[in-house]
């Protein structure tokens, strides 16, 4: 692999970068403080054909790979969009990657398109309360009547739900206690979100307000059979097809994020004028801003290792695991040492950096916590016995 961006990869970076100075802080800003979709954004992204970067050409997309996507990704959230920009977009990245795996031709032709071309909006419901990332675990149920499936149950943490049209849901159609191996058992669907059997409960939180989280309530759902992805039962294996791309993503982003705060701060301390000289000529300012810019560079290298190995076919659970790891970690502490460059400014909204450290989080808790990708290497490139 080559440690440069490749001439395409390049272009998407330019043209992303484009794109999205029409969307400057104060747009997102303004989208932050109002807790509105970023409409006129995501619409954006659809005209210019991005939404499907990574999707097949024969249902709309740009064919190309998630190294391509992260390229994309990490411009996004480098522009300032930082999560709030990147989440918007999310599930038209990976999302339905196991409708492009696992599928049928027809559901390809049906459900893809129309997320492709922003004519539909879509949201993940996996976790539930209780459960967290104990995914084998899921209790919402999902009971066989005829040709449809009617499902009870919870979830949590589903963003986007205010807006989608409709919902990727992976739910348990047997129980637990029939099945002989844990991830047995549960199924995946792609249907509609239908509001009169699904209350969406808005999640009141620290930040990235211009992009909502949700709790569900299922009450009576009915999803035709023809909206189950794959076998019935083999959900748990069908998701596994969007996970390593999502950490990926992720990762990527979490590097655009530290990269934009980086730059905030340096701009700054260049211009921040005290005791007759730029504090930037202080090294307690200098050195925690130049090891933000190593950590970010590791960081982003290993995510496009693990990207090129999606790519190529290659197993890279460990490395698309460890990139989320180090991208997160690195992001947060770029974006905290910018509000602490900035001093008592950084706590000020009209300097943004304070957003950057609150979306900062956001790789550091999801997908999967930080303690759960140690456990994860640890127990599969050290070998060492599971621990949870």
């Amino acid at each position: 692999m080559s440690f440069t961006l490749t001439e395409q990869q390049a272009e998407i970076r330019d043209h992303i970068t484009r794109l999205c100075a029409g969307f400057d802080d104060a747009y997102w800003l303004r989208k932050e403080r109002e807790a509105t979709f970023p409409e006129e954004f995501y619409q954006a992204m659809a005209q210019g054909g991005w939404l499907g970067i990574a999707m097949p050409t024969e249902y709309g997309g740009g064919g190309l790979g998630i190294a391509e996507a992260a390229t994309m990704m990490q411009a996004v959230a480098e522009s300032g969009a930082c999560m709030s920009g990147a989440s918007a977009i999310h599930m038209n990245i990976f999302g339905l990657n196991p409708v492009v795996v696992f599928g049928t031709e027809e559901q390809r032709r049906r459900m893809l398109p129309p997320l492709i071309a922003g004519r539909e909006k879509s949201c993940f419901a996996v976790t539930e309360p209780n459960v967290g990332l104990n995914t084998t675990a899921l209790k919402t149920r999902a009971e066989k009547r005829g040709d449809r499936y009617v499902v009870h149950g919870q979830k949590i943490w589903t963003s986007t739900a205010q807006v989608a049209d409709k919902v990727l849901l992976l739910v348990r159609t047997t129980p637990a206690d029939q099945v002989k191996k844990r991830t047995d058992g549960l199924s995946l669907f792609y249907t509609d979100l239908d509001r009169s059997k699904v209350e969406v409960r808005l999640i009141e939180k620290m930040g990235r307000h211009a992009v909502d989280s949700n709790m569900l309530f299922i009450d009576g759902l009915e999803i035709p059979e023809e909206d189950r992805i794959g076998a019935e039962g083999s959900g748990f294996r069908t998701i596994l097809h969007g996970m390593n791309p999502e950490r990926i993503l992720i990762a990527a982003e979490a590097v655009g994020i530290g990269r934009v705060a980086l730059r905030r701060a340096a701009r700054y301390a260049k211009e921040r004028i005290v005791f007759d000289r730029p504090i930037g000529m202080n090294q307690a300012i200098q050195h925690p801003l130049a090891k933000c810019w190593a950590e970010l560079e590791a960081a982003d290298l290993l995510t496009r290792k693990a990207a090129w190995m999606y790519d190529q076919g290659q197993d890279c659970g460990a490395e698309a695991n460890a990139a989320k790891y180090l991208a997160a970690e690195a992001g947060y502490h770029a974006a905290e040492t910018a509000v602490m460059t900035h001093g008592g400014m950084g706590y000020a909204q009209e300097y943004h950096v304070e957003r950057y450290l609150r979306e900062s989080l956001i790789p550091r808790i999801a997908p999967i916590s930080r303690e759960l990708v140690l456990s994860f290497i640890a127990e599969r490139v050290l070998g060492l016995p599971k621990s949870y």
